[in-house]
């Protein structure tokens, strides 16, 4: 290679200069000196142990060449930290019924789990026999990534950010360097707006550890706060796989879903070792805090697996109703037919107002086949709350439930119902409300359990919701009900009834009780008395019956219920990119 250079160059650094070249690009370099047709100095590159010249970029030279020892080093502390921790620990698992993390992360996201990780090198100088500061290796004393699994997937065509804990790190308990990995995917999917995706198998925080992770501003208290900020701004999933103990059970409860797998997840405040040392009681991990406990007590659990195979079924299913970020509409499918014919929905609806009758039998007349995804079935089953898609249009489905207490509003179904709505709505998930109910439960002991709070919620969440949402009275809409179902003064794109529908402060017979009771006492006949009782029920009837409604244009539509399917089609279709807005303030007051 022949070089020139500027003219005031002295011989040496001409010489430097070709030696520093012919080195790089490994041949010969050749300098000339200004306009010199002498040459300054001819260098030859260095001989290197294998006599062979560098790559200089061309097609030659690098594709001769293998790894290094240093990187074929590399790949076997990369192999050594995904083995996990102590092998004592991993032999366990097999009895607990669950699977390896690595192999966890393959059954989520195919062969190879994620598609890139985050440090997997957290923590390697506490433990590895290949760092400075390791004297002796003790294979007991493992803490391959501290415990903690970041990085970041595709999961059924979607990119998500996920983590998992490695529960034969000291059952996935949470130290200094795993809350800095987890911290840092929180903090990237708000700049990403993209899912994220918390496998949590952990113990809480590593208590002998405590110094410097646990209060701090970087520390775990910082988990629930990157949480409240995710919340709402992209969708957060978690499923558990083990108990999940004081700080690491808010993360599930914090996540906008969580699925719990039967005999294998729980998730509680304290231990139940911890219970009994404060209270004397004692009780065992899934009585304390099990699947079941979550799913029927608590609220706490969406969606409740066989196994871990199926916690990943439902959750691909979950993602399918959302977008990515709360700027994104929801992704549509492909319609398909109802799973039950549309001209059954009226021979469903009993004539009688008080008789019940399952409104699923409905709601799969008007979803798509096989796209009805219920969460939280076992808690306050009086409301249904529900994904499906109409016309393969991802919806949200508030049903009042006749077959559970008459369909009557008992708190835990208010709250239920106010954070399904709550969420679909900053997820742009439009919502079908399916109105037959008595109204909100009387009674002291409904007063206790603060069904005027978890009233007011559910109303708030429905008057906030700003996604396109209809209403469809398909019986009784009786009371403040017909508030929290999204009446006509809360403003839906339309209230349509169906033949069946009543709207009214109350059915006829308490209304004949309270308007009447006193008069049709004096009636001393019995025949005549009700006789008389019959009239007042029959003129009340023809007050709140649903042709009146539609005459007073209090609602939008009766409609044939074998059209309703279609009907709510085209309605969400229309009013798919309708715009609504809030008064401008800062927030309001009701949580």
């Amino acid at each position: 290679m022949d070089i020139r250079i500027g003219g005031d160059a002295s011989d040496e650094e001409a010489r430097v200069v070709g030696s520093a070249l012919a080195e790089h690009v490994g041949e010969s370099v050749t300098v000339y000196v200004g306009d010199a047709e002498e040459s300054t100095a001819n260098v030859e590159p260095p001989e290197s142990e294998s006599s062979e010249p560098r790559d200089s970029g061309g097609s030659g030279g690098a594709s001769d060449h293998g790894p290094t020892e240093r990187e074929e080093r590399l790949r076997e502390e990369i192999a050594d930290i995904e083995l996990g921790g102590p092998e004592k620990y991993k032999e366990r698992l097999d009895d607990q019924g669950k699977l390896f993390v690595r192999d966890r992360l393959d059954l989520w996201f195919g062969d190879g789990g994620f598609s890139f990780e985050d440090g997997r090198f957290a923590g390697f100088d506490d433990w590895h026999p290949d760092s400075p500061e390791v004297e002796e290796s003790d294979p007991n004393t493992r803490l391959p990534g501290d415990g903690l699994l970041t990085g970041a997937a595709e999961f059924e065509g979607r990119d998500i950010h996920a983590m998992a804990n490695d529960f034969t790190v000291k059952a996935g308990s949470m130290a200094g360097k795993g809350v800095e990995k987890f911290l840092r995917m929180q903090q990237r999917a708000l700049k990403t707006g993209k899912p994220v995706l918390y496998l949590m198998d952990s113990s809480g925080g590593r208590i002998d550890q405590q110094t410097g992770f646990f209060a701090n501003r970087e520390g775990i208290g910082k988990y629930y706060y990157n949480h409240s900020m995710l919340s709402g701004r992209v969708p957060q999933i978690c499923v558990l796989y083990g108990p999940c103990i004081a700080g690491a059970a808010y993360t599930p409860v914090f996540a906008d879903f969580t699925v719990m797998v039967e005999g294998m997840s729980a998730m509680a405040i304290a231990s139940p070792r911890m219970v009994e040392m404060v209270t004397g009681e004692e009780i065992s991990m899934e009585d304390l805090g099990g699947a079941q406990v979550h799913a029927a007590e608590s609220g706490s659990a969406d969606l409740v697996a066989e196994d871990e195979e199926h916690a990943r079924e439902l959750v691909a299913q979950l993602i399918t109703y959302l977008p990515d970020n709360s700027d994104e509409k929801p992704p549509h499918s492909d319609s398909a037919p109802p799973a039950r014919s549309p001209d059954g929905i009226d021979s469903v609806i009993p004539e009688r107002p008080n008789k019940g009758y399952d409104v699923h039998d409905v709601i799969d007349r008007v979803a798509d086949q096989g796209s009805v995804l219920e969460l939280r079935e076992q808690y306050g089953p009086e409301i249904v709350t529900a994904f499906c898609r109409i016309d393969g249009r991802p919806v949200g489905v508030v049903a009042n439930q006749p077959a559970h207490r008459a369909g009557a509003i008992f708190p835990d179904a208010a709250e239920k119902a106010a954070e399904f709505v709550w969420t679909c709505d900053a997820y742009n998930v439009p919502l079908l409300y399916l109105c037959d109910t008595p109204g909100f439960m009387a009674g002291s002991q409904v007063e206790k359990d603060g069904i005027l709070e978890q009233g007011k919620k559910m109303i708030y969440a429905t008057s906030s919701a700003t996604v396109p949402k209809q209403c469809v009275v398909l019986r009784k809409a009786y009371g403040a009900g017909i508030y929290a179902m999204s009446g006509p003064a809360y403003d839906p794109e339309a209230t349509l009834g169906l033949p069946s529908g009543e709207i009214a402060i109350m059915g006829p017979e308490a209304a004949i009780n309270a308007v009447y009771r006193n008069r049709l006492d004096d009636i001393e006949d019995d025949d005549e008395r009700a006789e008389r009782e019959a009239e007042l029920r029959e003129e009340y009837r023809e007050d709140i019956d649903i042709h009146r409604m539609a005459n007073e244009v209090v609602i939008d539509e009766i409609v044939p219920p074998s059209d309703l399917r279609e009907e709510l089609a085209a309605r969400f279709a229309f009013y798919e990119d309708v715009e609504k807005s809030l008064p401008d303030k800062k927030h309001g007051t009701v949580l």
